[in-house]
C-alpha cells in the first residue's frame, strides 16, 4: 500500500502519510513500523519498539494462564451393590471433589449378572445426585456404556471461587491459633524480675 494511517509511540494520531514517511520517522526515533490493523483502508501502522512490546504482550499471556483456573474430572468408581458405609465413604469422597471446584466422574460398574440390571445402577447414580445437590448438579445424565454407567456431576462453584474460600479458611485458622496461644503469666514474670532478699 502506497499509504498508511500512523499512530504514534505514545498512541498520538500522526495521520495518512506515505509508506517512506513513515519508515523515515520510524528510522529517526529508532522505533519499528509496525502493522497494526492490516484490513482497515488505509492500513493502520505503530511506530513502536516491537522487542518490548512482543515481551509485555508474552507476560500478559503468562500473567492470563497464571490467573486460569483448570477444572479437573475426578472419578469415582462404585459398584451396585455397595454396602452402605462404602457408599457413604464414596460419597464423602465426591463431596471434597465437588468443595474443591473440581467435576466428579461417577462410574457403576457391573460384573457378570449385574449387567441385566442397570435400573440398580441407575437408582443408586440418582441417590448420590440427590445426597450431593447442595454442592453439585448433574451434568450429564447417567447413560450405559458396554459394562458401565456412567454419570458427571458438576459443582456449583468455579474451582478459583473454592481456592480463593479456601485460602480465607486457612487465613481465619491460622489468626485463630495465634489468638489460643497462652500469654505469659504475668504475676510469674513479676515474681522473676522481683530483688531477691
Amino acid at each position: 500500500m502506497p499509504e498508511v494511517r500512523l499512530v504514534g509511540p505514545n498512541g498520538e494520531q500522526v495521520g495518512i502519510v506515505s509508506i517512506g514517511d513513515a519508515l523515515k520517522l520510524a528510522q529517526e526515533a529508532d522505533l519499528d513500523l509496525v502493522e497494526v490493523a492490516a484490513t482497515a483502508r488505509p492500513p493502520v501502522c505503530k511506530l513502536m519498539d516491537y522487542g518490548k512490546f512482543k515481551y509485555e504482550s508474552a507476560m500478559k499471556a503468562r500473567e492470563a494462564r497464571r490467573n486460569q483456573a483448570y477444572t479437573i474430572i475426578k472419578e469415582i468408581k462404585l459398584r451396585p451393590k455397595i454396602d452402605p458405609h462404602d457408599y457413604e465413604t464414596k460419597k464423602g469422597h465426591v463431596v471434597r471433589f465437588l468443595k474443591a471446584g473440581d467435576k466428579v466422574k461417577v462410574t457403576i460398574m457391573f460384573r457378570g449378572r449385574e449387567q441385566s440390571r442397570p435400573e440398580l445402577g441407575f437408582r443408586l447414580l440418582q441417590r448420590l445426585a440427590e445426597d450431593v445437590t447442595d454442592l453439585g448438579f448433574v451434568e450429564s445424565q447417567p447413560k450405559q456404556d458396554g459394562r458401565n454407567m456412567i454419570m458427571v456431576i458438576g459443582p456449583h462453584k468455579k474451582k478459583a471461587e473454592a481456592k480463593a474460600e479456601k485460602a480465607a479458611a486457612r487465613t481465619r485458622r491460622d489468626e485463630e491459633s495465634a489468638e489460643r496461644e497462652t500469654p505469659v503469666d504475668t504475676a510469674v514474670a513479676d515474681e522473676a524480675s522481683a530483688p531477691q532478699e
